[in-house]
Parts: structure tokens; C-alpha cells; sequence
């Protein structure tokens, strides 16, 4: 068996493309970890709801 077969494949980072670090996965720094947890925070990700729903349906 060859390296590449045994070897799972490499995942990068969301952020920067840069290979991730076990440590910060998926991530591969602190900082990338940092930018991703902003954009939640500032509302730069958006999870599209249907047209008509309301926040608190009671």
C-alpha cells in the first residue's frame, strides 16, 4: 500500500483554503477561527428562512 492511500484526505481551512490544524479544526489558526466567529457575530452569515415566518410564532 502506497502513502496516499493510507493517508485520509486533507481538509482546508473555510476561511483562508490554507490545510487545517487539528488543533483548530476546521480551522487552521486561531485568527481564521476569530474572522468566522465575527461574521456570525455581525451577521455576515444569514441561514434563509421562508418568506412569511415569523420569529416567535406564538
Amino acid at each position: 500500500m502506497d502513502d496516499q492511500a493510507r493517508k485520509p484526505p486533507t481538509r482546508t481551512c473555510p476561511i483562508c483554503g490554507k490545510p487545517t490544524e487539528q488543533a483548530f479544526r476546521p480551522f487552521c489558526s486561531p485568527r481564521c477561527r476569530d474572522v468566522d466567529l465575527n461574521r456570525w457575530l455581525t451577521g455576515a452569515y444569514v441561514v434563509p428562512g421562508r418568506e412569511g415566518d415569523e420569529e416567535d410564532p406564538e
